[in-house]
């Protein structure tokens, strides 16, 4: 009758299965021949096969979990990640709060953070944007910290940050291993005696040498170094004459210092090249030691800086410079250490020079108003 459904019943073998026009599933269900009511649908208990005379329908196909995941990291803290920090992600925040970078604006008279409160603020950084974190915080990070992005590795923008580290860490150990080379040649060199002997390095900066002892000796020094520079040579004309070439050749090198350091000292201000010069000083026997100290110290950084007119491609990528001894370590540190340390001392210097300056040109400015004060009132 209208309105019945009629069962779809299971076809025999062998029959063409496309002889049910029905929209019903067969089923083994014994009550196969009982009409199901309007609405009824019934639950088909044996598998499909190819021969069913419809499809079941398609059903939407949830991503995979780990997508999820991934498309979430992109843009929060990785769920892979405790509550508690990792000590990769410890040691990164600890970089960053001790580097002075700003972690967050602040008002005008608003006190500054301490080292706890950057942490959290910068861990709270981290898990709500930590592809915005890595590109604010890369200048201070290093490739040990990578691990913390390790949810980011298939961002291009995470991956070029990376390069960035990588390259910027490997330029710095490319110069720490070129510093310790030149620092292993120089301590050879210093064996060798000839490179840094005082009559050597007068010929590489005559005026370095002038400024700090040759103005300081006598003529009886000077006849005396002449006479080693004889002994240390083979002897004979020919290397009088040699030394004679080289003599004039260290004259007219100084010569044309000491006029390039003229026409500086003319392009200062005019204040400093009128005032008075100070009367001929004569250094006493451990200043002129110092004086030396200096001197040689001042030629040692020359030639790590480079300035040496010396062959380094054979020191900087020798790998026999590589095998450092713990004692030469230690001393390398130590001299460089003392290095920064005279920098630093130098700095000061300057800033209270120029304090000292400001304080003068304030005090002659005063000087003035006073004058002027005083001439309206007489007048």
């Amino acid at each position: 009758m209208w309105g019945e459904i009629e069962p779809c019943i299971k076809p025999d073998e062998g029959e063409n299965v496309k002889s049910c026009d029905t929209d019903q599933r067969w089923t083994h269900s014994p009550d196969l021949q009982k009409t199901a009511l309007w609405g009824e649908i019934e639950p088909c208990t044996k598998p499909n096969t190819s021969g069913n005379c419809n499809k079941p329908a398609p059903q939407e196909r949830c991503p995979p979990e780990t997508d999820v995941k991934e498309a979430q990291n992109t843009t929060s803290y990785s769920p892979n990640l405790q509550d508690e920090p990792s000590s990769c992600l410890s040691a990164m925040i600890e970089a960053i709060a001790a580097s002075g970078s700003p972690v967050k604006s602040q008002q005008l008279g608003e006190p500054d953070l301490t080292l706890e409160e950057k942490k959290g603020v910068l861990i709270d950084q981290y898990k709500s944007k930590p592809l915005v974190f890595l590109e604010r915080y890369q200048a201070h990070l290093k490739p040990e910290h990578m691990d913390a992005f390790s949810h980011l590795s298939s961002d291009c923008r995470a991956q070029y940050y990376w390069k960035e580290i990588q390259r910027r860490a490997s330029g710095s150990a490319d110069r720490t291993r070129i510093r310790n080379h030149r620092y292993a040649a120089l301590r050879a060199l210093q064996k060798e005696g000839q490179y840094f002997s005082e009559e050597q390095m007068r010929v590489r900066d005559p005026l370095l040498y002038e400024q700090y002892i040759g103005q300081y000796l006598s003529e009886e020094d000077i006849l005396q170094r002449s006479e080693e520079a004889m002994r240390n040579g083979p002897g004979g004309l020919a290397d009088l004459l040699i030394n004679s070439y080289q003599e004039k050749l260290i004259q007219n090198r100084l010569e044309e210092q000491e006029e390039r350091e003229q026409c500086a000292v003319e392009e200062s201000d005019e204040e400093e090249c009128e005032e008075p010069r100070p009367a001929e000083w004569e250094p006493t026997a451990e200043e002129k030691a110092m004086l030396r100290e200096e001197f040689l110290s001042q030629m040692h950084q020359r030639f790590l800086d480079g300035k040496d007119d010396f062959n380094y491609s054979e020191v900087d990528r020798n790998p026999d410079f590589d095998n450092l001894d713990i004692v030469s370590h230690d001393a390398e540190e130590r001299y460089f250490d003392d290095d920064d340390q005279v920098e630093e001392e130098e700095e000061k210097e300057e800033e209270e020079e120029e304090e000292k300056e400001e304080e003068e040109e304030e005090e002659k400015e005063e000087e003035e108003e006073e004058k002027e004060e005083d001439e309206d009132m007489m007048q």
